[in-house]
């Protein structure tokens, strides 16, 4: 069985400068895959050469052992919520709808079976009741919920989500582990680039260390070892940990 996302010698380069390097991946289906690494790492990058959005130095992609924008098709992102215009008039409906377009095409409209389609990935994250709002008036946690339901609309096999769980509450984010579980046990893959540690180990099957290379990667019990969270984060993880054990310390008192 050919994986659902591989790739080889993948590297980046921004401004003469290498942000990815040779970077070797495979990642087989039906499991919840974290992407951790430092600030800086990579990791937004990676995702977006996987999505075709960037070009490459060298290397290549293969989602479901093909290449090019029929292959990309079949895979569903959630950007960052930093990196969408909330401005933009709109209602939590229409966001959804847009998960659509690929399945219809450039020329053709979203039909009624669009919209009820579009309204059961909106009851799937909880968010029916806003249906008719404006994307703008909705909080952090709810704007991630819909950009959620947008991709549970494209009804793909591969989803790649970027900083999912960032400024949202802990309730928020409950619900998104919840459904993206949910989704796992449908057989569907999700790659979730992730920052924080005291969570990394509950919410991923498979972890994907990066800095820049590939550090390591395979199940997250042999993955997350502070050898191999020293050689990703280096003298940065010292900080981190600290701030992961304060964190724990607050959710405990």
């Amino acid at each position: 069985m050919k994986p659902v996302l591989e790739t080889h010698d993948l590297t980046v380069i921004y401004s003469r400068k290498p942000v990815l390097y040779g970077v070797d991946l495979t990642v087989h289906a039906g499991s919840i895959v974290g992407l951790l690494g430092p600030n800086g790492a990579g990791k937004s990058t990676f995702i977006k050469a996987c999505m075709g959005l960037i070009p490459l130095e060298s290397g290549w992609v293969e989602l479901f052992g093909q290449r090019g924008r029929k292959a990309i098709r079949r895979a569903g992102y959630v950007p960052q919520r930093e990196s969408v215009d909330w401005d933009f008039p709109v209602n939590a409906l229409d966001v959804v709808l847009m998960g659509r377009y690929g399945k219809l095409g450039l020329f053709r409209r979203p039909g009624k079976a669009d919209r009820e389609m579009a309204m059961d990935c909106l009851r799937m994250v909880n968010m029916e009741a806003y249906a008719d709002r404006q994307i703008a008036a909705l909080s952090g946690g709810q704007q991630q919920r819909i950009f959620l339901a947008r991709a549970l609309a494209q009804e793909t096999d591969l989803y790649f989500l970027d900083e999912p769980f960032v400024g949202v509450d802990a309730a928020t984010e409950a619900a998104i582990i919840t459904i993206l579980r949910k989704m796992r046990d449908q057989g569907k893959t999700l790659i979730v680039v992730h920052h924080d540690l005291t969570t990394a180990a509950q919410y991923f099957d498979q972890l994907v260390l990066l800095n820049m290379r590939v550090i390591a990667s395979g199940p997250t019990q042999e993955v997350f070892t502070e050898e191999n969270l020293h050689r990703a984060y280096g003298g940065r993880l010292t900080l981190l940990t600290q701030a992961a054990s304060e964190r724990i310390q607050q959710r405990s008192s």
